[in-house]
């Protein structure tokens, strides 16, 4: 029998007080600083679209590390196991985090190499299409400028110009002024008319206009005599509507003949006007 019963009794309180103090330090602070990270952590995860798509087995270990925390906790085990444990989840939910934004990362840039190629694509594609209408559109110049050339070597075959190292060249004899006279004849109109609406036609065609002379008389009164005809004509030609700095009018005086001035015939040769045209590009050819 215990003589002593109020010994035994403190020993027992003793002994509930130690337990009680072992309960309470494994829902210290840390432990329940540590579980909420770890809770946080994980449904931080959980709550990313892509998780489960492409981090399952990441989400899946934190998921059960969490929970082995949780159970810890509840069964009162040590602080330090629970601690690993909250570690462990915090670790598998941030690599499913990584995981997710290398997936994110390299989704981008699989957009952006596809957007780039299809802007080259795209590019490649107008360039061709531009090229395809540029040759197309010269082909089409190609093509009108033969028509022009055809048309102008027709009006020019009309009006009996000849092909010589000049250039094509149109000769008028003697019957456009009267003797020793500068002034147009009124027979010439139609013979001006012609001429202004093919260089109206064809506006990069030029002409140089010579007047000619045979060797009867002095060399100052037939150069006069060769620039004055020229000129007359030029100016026929621009009352007509062709532009002055298409024409060039000069006086050759009796410096060109085309035959023998010992003879009616060769005189009447010499006395003429000769209409160089140019070329579609305005150019003349030497000679």
């Amino acid at each position: 029998m215990n003589k002593h019963p109020t010994v035994g009794l403190s020993v027992l309180g003793l002994a509930a007080a130690a337990l009680l103090l072992a309960a309470c330090a494994t829902t210290s602070p840390e432990t329940e600083s540590a579980l909420a990270q770890a809770r946080a952590a994980v449904q931080g995860l959980e709550a990313q679209p892509l998780a489960a798509q492409t981090a399952g087995k990441a989400l899946q270990d934190a998921r059960q590390a969490l929970a082995a925390a949780e159970a810890a906790a509840q069964q009162h085990k040590k602080p330090e196991e629970v601690a690993h444990l909250s570690y462990l989840a915090r670790r598998d939910a941030d690599i499913g985090q990584a995981i997710i934004a290398e997936h994110v990362a390299n989704a981008k840039m699989a957009q952006a190499q596809s957007d780039r190629e299809r802007v080259l694509r795209e590019s490649r594609e107008h360039e061709a299409a531009l090229a395809r209408q540029q040759a197309q559109q010269a082909q089409q110049s190609a093509q009108q400028a033969q028509l022009q050339a055809q048309q102008l070597q027709q009006q020019l075959a009309d009006l009996q110009a000849k092909q010589t190292d000049r250039g094509m060249m149109l000769t008028l004899g003697n019957v456009l002024f009267d003797t020793n006279g500068d002034t147009l004849k009124p027979g010439s109109d139609e013979l001006v008319s012609r001429l202004s609406q093919l260089l109206q036609e064809h506006p990069d065609i030029k002409v140089r206009i010579e007047g000619h002379t045979d060797s009867t008389g002095s060399d100052a009164y037939n150069q006069g005599l060769s620039e004055r005809r020229a000129q007359a004509v030029a100016m026929a030609l621009e009352n007509r509507g062709v532009p002055q700095q298409r024409i060039q009018a000069v006086g050759r005086g009796k410096s060109a003949p085309v035959a023998g001035n010992d003879t009616a015939a060769g005189r009447q040769q010499n006395r003429r006007v000769e209409i160089i045209f140019s070329d579609p590009q305005g150019q003349f050819a030497n000679g």
